[in-house]
């Protein structure tokens, strides 16, 4: 498939549908009124980033992208039919800018990401929303808007975590293929590779990242020398780079002076690009000759801070090492849990934990140590300051006189409220008085006895006597 990472796309959004002038007609309704619908909606054109395309071929074809425009509004209160919209699907990556301006407008930097690039335009009013109590039956409507024009320019920035970078025919295309599923063109005869492949790396079941084949580049690169200035934009998308450098003895060139070509190029086209996270390799390890100049310039890229490695795409020889450090240098994690792990890199692992294990409770014991000496000394401290202030103490206690505690007077008891010895009082006064005087008459009066019941003769001669 042919690799298209740049080109230029007109949009025409749908114009919507114009709004209709119309009266009711019914046989029982003299005056009817306006019945006429609004216009339909034209159609929008959606860009939606799609993770299985990887160029922008599809839309050379087509320069131009329309959409539908919305339907009329009909009689009887119908409104037009809004248009469907219009789905342009586009590698993820792709930057959306305007050709006229140069002004980047959308940036489809995630999967499945959408963005309405162009809006179609709205439909126009019937005649059913002009009716006033003034103007019972409007003649007038409104057209429908017409849908945005854009000139665009796209481009194509290739997402990837980690990109390769070299002179041609160091080995990157081989390495690429020895670590993915990749299948870049590899020959036993020099050439240089024409468009940037993409490579799933897999170091676990669930550690991943993905690995750009940038093309060759050599200086002059960033100012349109041979074909690498086209695609030094793609290394603006990685988190890290890879730097591979060999022996090429062909071309006479050197590993060192190849570095600090290809970071000066990267410098001068972007200095942000310089300053990436980067490890540099050396390929074609399985060559004698390589391995002898490896000793040598090792040391040299020591003192630059950077640690070369060494590795052989053709024998897989540090091939996983180096995938296992690129995954760390882009994801930051320290360990990969995965039981394809070398026993080397395990056994290393768990040294290395068994030592940082050690530190640390070595740690725990020193501060363990400090802090109860610091203990002890303060309280030595404080028992040499009591033993100092205890004669003081004392000296002071036998020189101030003893005071004698004066004894308290006790305390009288409260006399009962007034109140209470007022109704205490009054009841038995009167009694006392009572009493003589009730004995007095008791005594004076006579004791009267109770007369007994006349008998019926008695009564007989009584009353005739009276008589």
């Amino acid at each position: 498939m042919k690799f298209v990472d740049s080109c230029n796309v007109d949009l025409v959004a749908g114009s919507g549908g114009n709004g209709v002038v119309a009266f009711r007609r019914e046989k029982f309704v003299p005056f009817g009124g306006p019945a006429g619908g609004d216009g339909g909606r034209g159609a929008d054109i959606v860009f939606v980033a799609d993770e299985g395309l990887s160029t922008l071929l599809d839309l050379t074809y087509g320069r131009t992208i329309r959409g539908m425009h919305g339907e009329h509004g009909q009689g009887a209160d119908c409104y037009g039919r809004a248009a469907k919209e219009v789905l342009v699907r586009v590698p993820v990556g792709t930057q959306v800018f305007n050709r006229d301006t140069n002004e980047l407008l959308y940036d489809m930097d995630e999967p499945h990401k959408r963005v309405v690039v162009a809006r179609g335009g709205k439909g126009g009013r019937g005649n059913i929303h002009f009716a006033t109590p003034f103007d019972r039956a409007p003649r007038r409507a409104e057209p429908g808007e017409p849908g945005e024009e854009l000139k665009l320019r796209l481009e194509l920035k290739v997402m990837a975590d980690v990109g390769l970078l070299g002179f041609p025919n160091v080995g990157k295309s081989t390495f690429i293929r020895a670590v993915s599923r990749a299948q870049p063109k590899v020959a036993d005869y020099p050439f240089t590779t024409l468009t940037p492949h993409l490579g799933l790396v897999r170091v676990g079941d669930e550690a991943t990242f993905v690995l750009a084949d940038i093309p060759g580049l050599i200086p002059g690169a960033s100012e349109g020398a041979g074909l690498g200035h086209r695609f030094l934009k793609h290394v603006e998308r990685c988190r890290a780079l890879l730097h591979l450098v060999t022996l090429d003895p062909t071309e006479g060139r050197e590993p060192m002076a190849d570095y600090e070509a290809l970071q000066n190029e990267l410098a001068k086209f972007d200095p942000e690009l310089a300053a990436r996270p980067q490890i540099v390799a050396m390929t074609k390890a399985d060559l004698p000759e390589v391995q002898e100049a490896y000793a040598k310039l090792r040391p040299k890229f020591a003192k630059k801070k950077i640690d070369l490695k060494l590795v052989s795409s053709a024998t897989g020889a540090g091939v996983r090492a180096l995938a296992i450090d690129l995954y760390k240098l882009v994801t930051g994690k320290g360990r990969i849990e995965d039981w394809d792990v070398p026993v080397e890199t395990v056994k290393a692992n768990a040294k290395a934990d068994a030592e940082a294990k050690a530190q640390a409770e070595d740690d725990a014991r020193a501060e363990a140590e400090a802090n109860a000496e610091a203990k002890a000394k303060a309280k030595l401290k404080a028992k040499a300051k009591k033993v100092v202030a205890a004669p003081k103490a004392k000296k002071k206690a036998a020189a101030k006189p003893t005071k004698k505690v004066a004894a308290k007077p006790a305390k009288k008891v409260a006399p009962a409220p007034k109140a209470k010895k007022k109704a205490a009082a009054k009841p038995a006064k009167k009694a006392a008085a009572a009493s003589p005087k009730a004995k007095k008459k008791a005594a004076a009066k006579p004791t009267k006895k109770p007369a007994a019941k006349k008998s019926a003769p008695a009564k007989k001669k009584a009353t005739a006597k009276k008589k």
